[in-house]
């Protein structure tokens, strides 16, 4: 009952509200000009976010897990920082570093790549938290048998590290990329909302909103909540075929 007050009737009502002018209604609204272009957009944008964090992701992790430096519980607090800022203030904070006003002279809003940058911000941590645990328990007398062998550190991270981590790789970045498809607060200062160039379909929807076209808004908004949804269903498939093997 809690499950269905705070989570499916809300989502049965944007379904229903994105049909109240029927499929034609529906199919001309999430397919104008502008609301392809944004989707496409957001898809594009959270693709790469995705490939940068699958890298970056996996080698903070191993930094944190396996090396010894000064700060190193701050580094690890800071990574989970994205997820208790109020994604707004992300927006705002990378505006003014990033802005017309950068203190490094490096001026990128309202730009695919200042869009770029605040969802690398928020998603971040989805790879890093998914991949660390993974290396902790690690048996590390497989690579150390391996070393013993002759493998050299390249081919024991390929051959036995890499293949332990995969599925937690391919989790995180499923995450992050579910959460960079909705995101709002954090690019929607420092994109600029330009249609057919900055504008993600989140700011879309709420320019719908503004425009009193609730039923096209929802339409769209129902197309973003497909594409979550088929994402998180391929994160559970993959964890059941980790726990089946």
């Amino acid at each position: 009952m809690w499950l269905s007050v705070i989570v499916l009737l809300p989502l049965a009502a944007v379904v229903a509200k994105s049909t109240e002018g029927g499929l034609d209604g529906f199919w001309q609204a999430v397919s104008s000009r502008e609301a392809v272009a944004a989707i496409k957009f957001t898809l594009i944008a959270s693709i790469v976010v995705v490939a940068v964090n699958a890298v970056m992701g996996t080698v903070i992790a191993w930094v944190l897990v396996r090396d010894e430096f000064p700060g190193k519980r701050f580094v690890s607090a800071l990574i989970d920082l994205p997820f208790a800022l109020p994604t707004i203030v992300a927006g705002l904070t990378l505006l003014a570093l990033w802005g017309p006003r950068s203190p490094v002279g490096v001026n990128l809003a309202f730009s695919k790549a200042a869009v770029i940058l605040a969802l690398l911000f928020v998603t971040l941590p989805f790879v890093v938290r998914a991949v660390q645990p993974v290396l902790i328990e690690l048996d590390r007398e497989m690579e150390e048998a391996a070393a013993s062998l002759g493998a050299s550190p390249l081919v024991i991270f390929r051959r036995i590290v890499l293949p332990n981590l995969r599925p937690a790789i391919v989790a995180g970045c499923s995450l992050g990329f579910a959460r960079a498809l909705g995101e709002f607060g954090a690019v929607v200062l420092i994109s600029g909302n330009i249609p057919f160039k900055t504008e993600v379909a989140s700011v879309f929807v709420f320019s719908q909103i503004g425009n009193d076209n609730v039923t096209g808004a929802a339409a769209v908004s129902v197309v973003l909540l497909l594409l979550s949804l088929i994402t998180l269903g391929l994160v559970a498939r993959l964890g059941r075929v980790r726990h089946e093997g």
